[in-house]
C-alpha cells in the first residue's frame, strides 16, 4: 500500500517524539508518521524484572519501543550542553542552552521532578572539585535533573498518549527496511509490512539501538559520514556509603581523566546511586551492562553503580566502531554463556579470574544475580585495562574505597556510536529530503540533547514548509 505524509519520523525515542511533539505543537494539520520497530509504552514489559531471568524478547523490550532505552533507563536529564553530544559544535552553545531549557520544560509539564540536583552545594562541590583537581581529574559541573526507571515511563506514556491525541500516527512494531530515493533525493520508505509512505521531510530518529541500521542505509545510500568515537569500559558498582558525598551533592559526578601511560580519555558515566546494574540486550541477542535507579523507596538497593569508558577515535582506513565495540561485548559474552561477567577489582589487578566462592566473601553483593565471576583480561585489550585500573586510583584520591578490593566491574559496557553522519545546521545530509538526529546518527549521547535536537529539527522543518 502506497501512502502519503508530510513527516516521517524513523524511530520514537526521545528525539523523534520531541520532533512529533514540536511539529504538532505548531502545525497541529500536519500528518506526521513514525514508524518504531518496538512496541507501544504500554506493552514494553521486561518478563527479567520478575523472572530474573532474560527470555530473549525480540524486539528487546529494554532497548525498543517509545521512549527507546531512555524508558526503562535512571532517566537523568543533564542540563548542561557540554554533557550529551555535539549540539554546541552544530547549532552553537546558547542555541543548545536554550533548547536543552525548553525541552527540560516540557519535561516538566508532563511530571518531571522539579528537583535539580547540582544547583544548592556550592561549598561541597567546590571541596569535590578540589579532590578531582588533586587526582588530574576534571569535574564538569552538570545540572542534573533525575526523573528515575518508573516515573520516566511514567512521563512517557503521557508523551504517548498527548502525541496520539494531536493526531500522530504511530506504526509499532514495524521496521523500515528501505529508504526510497528518486534522483538522488529521498521520498519515502518502505516497510517490513510491504507498506510505502512518501513525504516531503524524513527524518531518521533511530536512537544508539538503531546506530548499527542507520549505519547500513547510509552505506546503501551515499550518505556522508565521518568515523566516530568508541566507548567501551565496565560497570563499576560500589557501596552507597562509598559514594555518598557524591551522590548527595551532585547526585551523578561526571569525571574525565587522561591516564597517564597512554593519555587516553576516560570519563564515568550513568551514575545510579542506590541502583541495581541490569542487562541491555540487543540486535542477534548480544548482552552488554548497563544500571538504573528507581525513585521509590521500595525498589532501592544498598549499592550505587556508574560506568567507566574509555573513548577511543580512530582515523582511516578504521571505519566501523560498532563492530568493534561488539567484538569485545561477544568476548564477554561467549565466556560467559550470553550473560554479564563480573570481576572484583582485587582480581582484576592481579590478572586472576573471580570464583564463586571468592565473590561470596565479599561485603558488596552483585545486585546484576545472573552474572558470571570472570576475568577481563580475557576480553579487553590490555590498553583498556591499564586505562580503566588508572582511573579508578584516580577517582578512589576523590571518594576512597572505589579502589577497595571487592569493588564489583561488570562488563562489558559499551556504547554503539555509528560513524558520525555529516549534518549542516538544519542536521540535512547529504542526501536531500533525510535529516538525522539523535544518538544513532552520532549527533547526541544522552535523553537531553537527543530531545532538544527533536526540538531544533522541527523548526528547521516547519522553516522549510513556509
Amino acid at each position: 500500500m502506497v501512502n502519503q505524509a508530510d513527516v516521517i519520523i524513523i524511530g520514537a525515542g526521545p528525539g523523534g517524539i520531541f520532533c512529533a511533539y514540536e511539529l504538532m505543537e505548531k502545525r497541529p494539520d500536519l500528518k506526521v508518521i513514525m514508524i518504531e520497530k518496538g512496541r507501544s509504552i504500554e506493552m514494553r514489559e521486561c518478563p527479567k524484572r520478575k523472572t530474573k531471568k532474560c527470555v530473549g524478547c525480540k524486539p528487546c523490550s529494554i532497548t525498543t519501543g517509545f521512549a527507546g532505552a531512555g524508558a526503562f533507563s535512571d532517566g537523568k536529564l543533564s542540563l548542561s550542553p557540554d554533557v550529551g553530544g555535539n549540539l554546541p559544535n552544530i547549532l552553537g552553545y546558547e542555541e543548545t542552552t536554550r533548547l536543552l531549557r525548553e525541552s527540560d520544560d516540557i519535561y516538566l509539564k508532563f511530571g518531571a521532578d522539579t528537583s535539580v540536583y547540582g544547583m544548592d552545594k556550592e561549598a561541597e562541590v567546590r571541596e569535590i572539585r578540589r579532590k578531582a583537581i588533586n587526582a588530574n581529574l576534571k569535574l564538569v559541573e552538570c545540572p542534573i535533573r533525575h526523573l528515575g526507571t518508573e516515573e520516566g515511563y511514567k512521563i512517557y506514556s503521557k508523551l504517548q498518549s498527548h502525541l496520539q491525541e494531536q493526531g500522530v500516527e504511530m506504526h509499532f512494531n514495524t521496521m523500515v527496511t528501505e529508504i526510497l530515493l528518486e534522483d538522488g533525493v529521498a521520498t519515502g520508505v518502505k516497510t517490513d509490512k510491504g507498506d510505502i509512505w512518501h513525504a516531503r521531510e524524513i527524518v531518521s530518529a533511530v536512537g544508539r539501538e538503531g546506530a548499527d541500521w542507520f549505519k547500513d542505509k547510509c552505506e546503501e545510500i551515499g550518505i556522508e559520514t565521518t568515523p566516530g568515537t568508541v566507548d567501551v569500559g565496565v560497570r563499576v558498582e560500589v557501596r552507597d556509603e562509598i559514594m555518598q558525598t557524591l551522590n548527595e551533592n551532585l547526585y551523578e559526578a561526571k569525571l574525565i581523566y587522561h591516564t597517564p601511560t597512554f593519555d587516553d580519555k576516560v570519563r564515568t558515566f550513568c551514575t545510579n546511586p542506590s541502583g541495581e546494574v541490569a542487562t541491555e540486550y540487543y540486535e542477534g541477542g548480544l548482552a552488554v551492562v548497563n544500571g538504573h535507579a528507581y525513585k521509590a523507596k521500595d525498589y532501592k538497593t544498598n549499592n550505587t553503580n556508574f560506568a567507566i569508558l574509555v573513548s577511543k577515535n580512530f582515523t582511516k582506513p578504521f571505519k566501523t566502531p560498532i563492530e568493534y565495540g561488539k567484538k569485545i561485548a561477544e568476548l564477554s559474552n561467549m565466556l560467559c554463556g550470553g550473560k554479564i561477567l563480573v570481576q572484583t577489582f582485587g582480581d582484576f589487578r592481579r590478572g586472576r579470574r573471580t570464583t564463586e566462592e571468592r565473590l561470596c566473601r565479599n561485603n558488596l553483593m552483585p545486585t546484576l544475580k545472573d552474572a558470571v565471576p570472570g576475568d577481563l583480561s580475557l576480553v579487553f585489550p590490555h590498553r583498556i585495562m591499564v586505562d580503566i585500573e588508572e582511573m579508578i586510583l584516580a577517582l578512589d584520591k576523590v571518594t576512597p574505597g572505589i579502589a577497595s578490593e571487592e569493588t564489583l566491574l561488570y562488563g562489558v559496557e559499551v556504547k554503539f556510536y555509528s560513524n558520525k553522519v555529516v549534518v549542516n545546521r538544519d542536521f540535512e545530509t547529504s542526501i536531500k529530503g533525510l535529516r538525522a538526529i539523535g544518538d544513532g546518527a552520532g549527533v547526541t549521547r544522552g535523553l537531553q540533547q537527543a530531545s532538544a535536537n527533536g526540538i531544533s529539527v522541527a523548526r528547521s522543518i516547519l522553516k522549510s514548509m513556509e
